[in-house]
């Protein structure tokens, strides 16, 4: 096994960094390293940006229009766009619903959905989880009925991430009630400006509406929108879940935000307590375990054997891990970090306090936000069975 990048790689990641902090806007850099809150301009801007260089879909084959990357070149990427502080790709489009459509969906269906998808310009959601049916996934009552040439699909989902700025929604919809609840369910795509479709936000503690409800009453969706077969819908779940949740674990965000709990614990002077300082060395160092477990993925795919089955763990590690370098945030500025006024923050006050730095005042929100990482994609107690059952045998 081989950790160590190839001088090939070395100058790619040394390509990808100088274009990335070339064209990435300096007023979305200066945001992501501080944690203020991105507009949809923010993120689409940089998704369009991505697009235009045929870099959007960055894990794409060639066939579909990608860069046909090694799994090693992915990684490279993701890591540069973190530390030059781009936005996250909103993952959605290109990096959850894409897959699933080149793998199952007909020839029809990629000319479709995909270049708007590899652009930028067309925003999707995720329809998944329902009022009671979260981690229980397959207990899903949202129904689509058949009627002549579409579907009738009545019932609600919720928690729907950035919902409210959707174009497009793939959704898990209950087809049949007949054997085992996972047999039952397919995978449909709806437009968001369907009629009977209604999108409620969901205000949290910090002020933003991140989540949504989306009611279904009645809304029309055609035939064609199945993504392969009906009642097979859960399949592609399982699929399309993979890259969820190793997309979650984010050792690239992880390795970037250690950065910024060191400027913090300096700027406000508990870098000098030798006991915080273990607790930012303990948490390196399980940031650079969990980046070694990538890299032995990464190693196995390059060398062409099967790598080991751990999105599961992958998840579970890269989760724990942003809750923890949060709560270090929220102790290294104590009660600085506390205040949050969205009117305030939106005129640009950052804090008067003696010693206070640009980056304190988001900090309880970031650290309220981070709290839901152990729960979506999969809670972290069903993927310890999951991994139990599939790895430990």
């Amino acid at each position: 096994m081989d950790l160590a990048f190839t001088a090939q790689e070395e100058q790619f990641r040394q390509d990808i960094g100088a274009w990335v902090r070339q064209h990435l806007p300096p007023e979305i850099a200066h945001k992501v390293h501080n944690a203020l809150h991105l507009s949809r301009e923010d993120m689409q801007a940089w998704a369009k940006i991505l697009g235009r260089k045929g870099w959007l879909g960055y894990g794409w084959p060639r066939q579909f229009g990608g860069p046909g990357w090694s799994a090693v070149q992915k990684h490279l990427f993701e890591e540069e766009c973190a530390m030059a502080g781009a936005p996250r790709i909103v993952p959605f489009g290109p990096v959850m619903v894409a897959p699933v459509i080149m793998a199952f969906g007909n020839a029809e269906q990629q000319q479709r959905f995909l270049p708007g998808i590899a652009s930028g310009e067309v925003w999707w959601s995720q329809g998944y989880s329902e009022p009671g049916s979260g981690s229980d996934l397959a207990s899903l009552k949202t129904r689509a009925e058949r009627h002549g040439d579409h579907y009738r699909v009545n019932g609600q989902k919720t928690w729907t991430t950035l919902g409210q700025y959707g174009d497009w929604i793939f959704c898990l919809v209950r087809t049949s009630t007949t054997g085992k609840p996972q047999t039952g369910i397919s995978f449909l795509l709806i437009d968001m400006k369907s009629p009977g479709i209604t999108v409620r936000p969901i205000r949290l503690l910090d002020g933003q509406c991140e989540v949504n409800e989306v009611w279904f009453d009645n809304v029309e969706v055609p035939l064609a929108n199945l993504v392969g077969e009906e009642n097979q819908g859960w399949t592609y779940a399982k699929y399309l879940l993979a890259h969820e949740r190793t997309n979650i674990a984010d050792v690239n965000r992880s390795k970037r935000e250690l950065e910024r709990l060191k400027r913090i614990a300096k700027t406000e002077g508990v870098w000098e307590d030798s006991r915080f300082r273990d607790e930012i060395a303990k948490l390196e160092v399980d940031i650079v375990a969990l980046e070694m477990l990538v890299l032995r993925v990464l190693s196995a795919e390059k060398s062409g054997k099967n790598s080991l089955d751990i999105a599961g763990l992958l998840k579970i590690r890269g989760s724990e891990i942003q809750q923890r370098y949060s709560e270090l945030m929220m102790q290294a500025a104590g009660p600085f970090a506390l205040p949050f006024i969205e009117q305030a923050m939106e005129a640009g006050w950052q804090g008067d306090f003696p010693g206070g730095v640009l980056a304190n005042a988001p900090l309880a929100a970031h650290y309220f936000n981070l709290r839901k990482t152990t729960i979506y994609g999969g809670s972290n107690e069903v993927q310890r069975n999951i991994v139990a059952q599939t790895v430990l045998g």
